[in-house]
């Protein structure tokens, strides 16, 4: 949510017309609209944008406010669960679920995890996973969104983000997700949970201020902390595109870059293990010997006995398997969809 609107902020105004531009804004409050077209959009070369960074200088701008509100022990612990929580969503449901699919959920369940993963402001779990499928896809080479090797660690971190082509939802890459018009619904207004859940955050420290005065906070005390979070967030997860492909060692020798690091793994509940991932992103286990933390791992298999999901993968021998049968459901989905779009175009009147 933010991407988009640090990306677009920098259009607002019109030089040559003098007047306010309206399609940034309407970018951002419906991530599918591009005037242009997305094909169009997504055809542009990727190119690092300086004022695309808007959204992250605003985020650790936030952060500087920490100086006139203060801390208290409930907002800091507050900021400690709210990354661990947003960091499980983003690597147990952005990642291993919606992008490439290691275990099964319920329509409902996964309607849950998708606005889970909407608070850690990632944008919507549809953008994320098309864009992490077109990574493994083209792992290190040209067409990959954020190579370390290519474009170095800064581009990698978070350059790739503000580029305008990168913006769109590829949705040929995700007919899967695609089908279900309640997840198109939240990947189009990815901005509206996550106001809503900083509105909450706000709430909950304006009551605890009245109800509980000796905890010592308030409401944009509990906010300005929660953007902390956020910020550690960010640098967590990119960090996986970048050092991830830089630092560490290698058990597979897979056709990419992709690196294992035990530091990584702990900032971000498992996915450091990035290079047995790479060499089996089939399954939902990514630290594959006991030594291996997985905190996200541990999280699924615990979300399975509670039966919120099932048919968690964790064996690398069945990975090729189920990779070789999803391409191929998945092209069935592509033909389908392009069948039923001529179909429709056939049904349309010629105007003479």
């Amino acid at each position: 949510m933010l991407y988009a609107l640090g990306t677009n902020v920098i259009s607002l105004f019109n030089s040559e017309t003098h007047l306010l531009n309206l399609k940034p804004i309407i970018n951002f409050l419906d991530s599918d609209y591009f005037a242009e077209g997305a094909d169009v959009v997504r055809a542009q070369p990727a190119q690092f944008r300086p004022l695309g960074l808007t959204s992250f200088i605003f985020v650790h701008a936030v952060c500087l406010c920490v100086f006139f509100v203060g801390v208290s022990p409930i907002a800091f612990w507050m900021a400690v669960v709210l990354y661990i929580g947003r960091m499980f969503a983003v690597t147990g449901f952005y990642h291993r679920y919606f992008s490439h699919r290691t275990f099964k959920t319920s329509r409902a369940g996964q309607l849950f995890i998708a606005l889970w993963g909407l608070t850690a402001v990632q944008r919507g779990p549809l953008w994320w996973a098309a864009h992490h499928r077109t990574h493994h896809q083209m792992s290190d080479t040209e067409g990959d969104p954020h190579s370390a090797k290519l474009r170095g660690f800064w581009y990698s971190h978070m350059g790739w983000i503000t580029s305008y082509s990168n913006l769109p939802t590829d949705y040929s890459k995700i007919p899967d997700l695609a089908k279900f018009p309640e997840l198109v619904f939240l990947n189009r207004f990815d901005w509206a949970f996550p106001i809503s859940a900083t509105f909450g955050v706000w709430v909950v420290g304006e009551i605890l201020k009245v109800n509980a005065p000796q905890l010592h906070t308030n409401g944009w005390q509990l906010v300005v902390w929660a953007f902390i979070s956020t910020a550690f967030l960010y640098h967590g997860t990119f960090f996986i595109n970048s050092l991830s492909h830089i630092w560490g060692t290698r058990r597979f020798e897979t056709e990419d870059e992709s690196k294992n690091n035990f530091l990584l793994a702990l900032i971000t509940l498992g996915e450091g293990w990035h290079n047995n991932h790479h060499r089996y992103p089939g399954i939902a286990r990514q630290g594959l010997v006991w030594w291996e933390v997985d905190l996200t791992y541990y999280g699924l298999k615990f979300m399975e006995l509670l039966g919120i999901i099932w048919d968690v993968r964790r064996n690398p021998i069945e990975s090729s398997a189920v990779r070789a049968q999803e391409s191929l459901e998945q092209e069935n989905l592509v033909a389908e969809q392009q069948v039923s779009e001529k179909q429709t175009e056939a049904k349309q009147p010629v105007l003479q």
